[in-house]
């Protein structure tokens, strides 16, 4: 394995490569320095992304920024109740001749260069919609017009309307484990950033914002190497492996762990979640965040980093809790950093 993995120096240049790609994306995307951070780490994990925020907060510019830096093609679909898998896959229209025309519809039309794929609003979609993306995002293949189209550089995003709760269809638990991170976006505190964003033309017009952003920053062909030779080029430590355990254990049984929340019955809070697949993308998301630092060796901040982008969304609570689960996931989650002693 070491014959193939890039050489300190090439995973050096990547690094400036990957800093060089946060701060074109800054250009476009002002007071969001923790999301483009955490965008990153996921192209680098090579995992898939939930995206959480108001409408307005520039979720789909951020993207097409990522899209242009990474030098790959993007693609964006509306959820709609009415919306079939087949829409993903083909573009039925009544050509010219008035005869219909079936062709290769948005996830299909570039696939060998597809890096972005947005699927905005994605619980107003269909349960039937939601298990061909799951496979589009497990496989990074799917079948059409008697042959197999395969996406060897996408990478999912997804984000919900929360909102409106009426035709509606959340997507299940096992959905949900499938991806990397839940990354929250709201609009900026900083009182100047928003006097930025409400009077300057340039933040008026995404067309121009993406546009200015250098193009092909990361060569998006070389990542799943890169990516690969992260996962086994960063070390832990046997303190911090046990560190993690004792994470994975509190998070699963917080009462044993001797967490207190208010008005919260421990020993039925979790119904479950913090799978092994949980576990092992939140590794794989601390790796790239030490990477990103400059380290060859994890640390208890690069866990914590990433800890609760990584595990809130797959945290199960009974139901009796699940309404009050904005408030409660985020203070468990720091409850448990807060409990569990790092080395």
């Amino acid at each position: 394995m070491n014959s193939i993995r890039p050489s300190d120096t090439a995973l050096t240049d990547w690094r400036r490569a990957a800093l060089r790609f946060e701060a074109e994306i800054a250009k476009a995307v002002i007071g969001q320095d923790r999301a483009i951070r955490l965008v990153t780490i996921a192209i680098f994990a090579r995992g898939h992304v939930l995206l959480e925020g108001d409408v307005g907060v520039g979720k789909t510019t951020l993207l097409r920024a990522v899209a242009r830096a990474l030098g790959g093609a993007y693609e964006r679909v509306e959820g709609t109740v009415d919306m079939m898998p087949a829409d993903l896959i083909t573009h039925t229209y009544l050509a010219e001749d008035g005869r219909p025309r079936i062709e290769p519809g948005p996830v299909l039309r570039r696939s060998d260069d597809l890096s972005v794929f947005f699927f905005n609003e994605i619980n107003r979609a269909r349960p039937q919609v939601h298990s061909l993306l799951l496979r589009l995002m497990a496989e990074r293949s799917v079948q059409a017009f008697n042959r197999e189209y395969r996406f060897p550089h996408l990478q999912v995003f997804a984000d919900r309307n929360r909102v409106e709760r009426e035709e509606t269809f959340e997507l299940p638990a096992a959905a949900r484990d499938r991806f990397l991170m839940e990354i929250g976006m709201e609009a900026p505190a900083d009182p100047a950033l928003r006097r930025r964003l409400a009077f300057d033309p340039l933040f008026h017009d995404t067309d121009a914002l993406v546009a200015g952003i250098a193009p092909d920053v990361i060569d998006q062909a070389s990542v799943a190497g890169i990516a690969a030779a992260l996962q086994h080029g960063i070390h832990a430590s046997p303190a911090l492996e046990e560190y993690v355990v004792r994470l994975w254990s509190a998070i699963r049984e917080p009462d044993r762990a001797g967490i207190a929340l208010p008005d919260v019955a421990m020993d039925a809070l979790v119904q479950g979640g913090a799978s092994p697949r949980g576990i092992a993308f939140l590794i794989r998301a601390a790796r790239v965040r030490a990477w990103l630092e400059g380290r060859d060796r994890l640390l208890p901040e690069d866990l914590r980093a990433v800890f609760p982008e990584t595990m809130a969304h797959r945290i199960f609570l009974e139901p009796v809790y699940e309404m009050r689960r904005e408030s409660i996931v985020p203070a468990l989650c720091r409850a448990v950093l807060d409990t569990v002693p790092a080395p």
